[in-house]
């Protein structure tokens, strides 16, 4: 009996020393970066059924990266704002404006005009592993500087953004996130940012989601460099389709799917006129292509203004033909 009292002891007090760890690896990290973390409010335009225009009150978080006042956050917390005031931790409240929004990532970075503030670290997300310690700090349901800790649940997921666009790379995490923390950091150990905490399914319970830092950091330099992301565009409307096993076998193609042309829009900044409607794109400058999100991640800045090789099924055989594309207008 005695042996078992004594076991037992000294399991709790294991229990004990390693809750106190984890327990101090989270405060650590909450008090090393809490002064970085911001709360976002926004007015923002809005348009009722009626076509009536009225400003609506919305709240987010953001974290500051750089000491001379940028801060990034998430596009859907500021789109369409009037104004926007961002709170420290310490009650300063102060005027933030847009520097540049990106949708199709869901990330945009404010400016605000202090200096000496002190920056987060963007840790190299391609290096998380599954199961390693993750941290949000923000803003849930307007109730300032709330902290939830969880895992890496899964790494690599994907996301659809409010324009359609597919966000890549995305972190899975069962820290808890609610409405208001979007915007705010999902940190590491060290209290490096990770991710940018942007959503959660409402019907489940521990799913939630961070845009990852690697492509949050550089997403950010290009909208503080330009104030906007250059995309490519061909100037064509399409839609996946099924390719038959047929033309697979003929055709030595090693996708199952391909990208139907229905629509080419003439008069752009992009050469597009070898593209037919009907034809079927199935590689993209020697890349195979199956979707239209595989065809949007290639149209990246890098190929505005440049000739490139597609190949197409026209009358179910394959044909290689030129593009030029332009950039996307914002």
């Amino acid at each position: 009996m005695e042996n078992s009292i004594s076991f037992l002891t000294h399991q709790a007090s294991n229990d004990m020393s390693l809750l106190d760890a984890y327990s101090q690896t989270v405060t650590g990290v909450v008090g090393s970066v809490a002064e970085s973390v911001v709360h976002i409010e926004v007015q923002k335009k809005v348009t009722d059924r009626r076509a009536d225009k009225r400003i609506q009150a919305g709240t987010g978080s953001g974290f500051i990266i750089s000491s001379d006042g940028f801060i990034i956050t998430n596009n859907h917390v500021v789109e369409n704002a009037a104004s926007i005031k961002v709170s420290f931790v310490d009650g300063r409240r102060v005027n933030a404006e847009i520097k540049g929004a990106d949708p199709s990532t869901d990330i945009a970075v404010l400016k605000i005009d202090e200096t000496g503030l002190k920056a987060m670290l963007l840790a190299d997300s391609s290096t998380l592993q599954v199961g390693q310690i993750a941290i949000a700090i923000g803003n849930p349901m307007g109730l300032q500087y709330t902290v939830t800790a969880g895992v890496v649940s899964a790494l690599g997921r994907t996301l659809r953004a409010s324009n359609g666009r597919l966000i890549d790379n995305v972190i899975q995490t069962d820290a808890a996130l609610n409405p208001g923390n979007s915007g705010g950091p999902l940190v590491n150990s060290q209290g490096q940012v990770i991710g940018v905490n942007t959503a959660m399914i409402a019907s489940a319970q521990g799913l939630c989601f961070a845009i990852s830092s690697n492509l949050a950091a550089q997403i950010a330099g290009q909208l503080i460099l330009n104030g906007k992301i250059r995309r490519a565009q061909l100037g064509i409307a399409a839609q996946p389709v099924n390719l038959s096993s047929r033309m697979i076998a003929a055709n030595k193609l090693t996708t199952q799917t391909g990208i139907y042309v229905f629509e080419t829009i003439p008069d752009g900044d992009y050469y597009n006129s070898e593209i037919h409607i009907g034809d079927i794109i199935i590689a993209f400058d020697d890349i195979p292509v199956a979707t239209v999100d595989d065809l949007h991640l290639l149209l990246s800045d890098k190929q505005i203004g440049r000739r490139i090789q597609i190949e197409v099924l026209r009358g179910g055989r394959k044909q290689a033909i030129s593009v030029i594309p332009g950039e996307i207008k914002s």
